[in-house]
């Protein structure tokens, strides 16, 4: 049966000799696997350029409910992405967002406020002219609202530290070592009550930005099974140092 949806690309796999699976989560189903076949040819209908991370795409897709991987009717960027792929910056940004949310978006089943997150994110990013060194601190914040971690705010306003482990802020050092202490709690916290547009006026050093990435990263690896390393986002701060 014929179906149609929107789609924001996750990863796309060579396979045989001019085909390829791509990975799209999908607004009425979720995270699914298509064959793609003719993509490399020079004339393709739909190639391989069409199914860069993040792109977002329009959709005909014939659905098995049965799972396994699936096949497309029908296929278009649409909105057609006017500067993600010609900015260094931002193609940098969605290399390394793309990295994160392909560990950690796994459900095959849909998520209607977690696809619109998704899906408006990129869209503000690509028409997004200033201000960019903070979006991907702010989206990773954001999208643990959808993964079921986000960070408890009480006592945001007043606290010392940011408890990694427990999502908590807390006026005392807590155990271990997996927390933030001043002044990456304080700069957490006005992160959390930024949004994309007022995040471009946050002042936040190269070293302090790398800093909470990387505590960022260490928080979504103790809230995701098998989360692993990240690589990408050594590429991105060096981008925008």
């Amino acid at each position: 049966m014929l179906h149609k949806t929107r789609g924001i690309v996750i990863k796309t796999t060579d396979y045989a000799e001019s085909s390829v699976i791509v990975q799209v989560f999908t607004e009425k189903f979720g995270l699914q696997s298509y064959i793609i076949n003719g993509v490399k040819k020079p004339k393709a209908k739909i190639s391989r350029n069409m199914l860069q991370p993040l792109h977002l795409l329009d959709m005909v897709v014939y659905h098995k409910n049965t799972g396994g991987i699936q096949r497309i009717s029908e296929l278009k960027n649409a909105p057609l992405l006017q500067t993600i792929p010609y900015d260094i910056v931002k193609s940098s940004i969605v290399l390394f967002l793309n990295e994160v949310v392909y560990k950690t978006v796994k459900q095959q089943t849909a998520d209607e406020n977690l696809f619109d997150f998704l899906f408006s994110s990129v869209e503000f990013l690509d028409h997004q002219t200033e201000g960019l060194a903070n979006f991907h601190l702010l989206f990773l914040l954001n999208l643990t609202r959808y993964l079921g971690f986000y960070p408890d705010r009480y006592l945001s306003g007043e606290a010392d530290y940011f408890d990694l482990k427990n999502g908590t802020f807390q006026r005392y050092k807590p155990d271990g070592l997996q927390y933030l202490s001043p002044p990456y709690t304080q700069l957490f916290s006005a992160l959390l009550q930024s949004g994309f547009s007022s995040a471009v006026a946050l002042k936040i050093s190269n070293e302090d930005r790398r800093h909470l990435i990387s505590k960022l990263l260490d928080y979504y690896a103790l809230h995701t099974e098998n989360f692993g390393n990240v690589r990408s986002h050594e590429v991105l701060e060096e981008v925008l140092s």
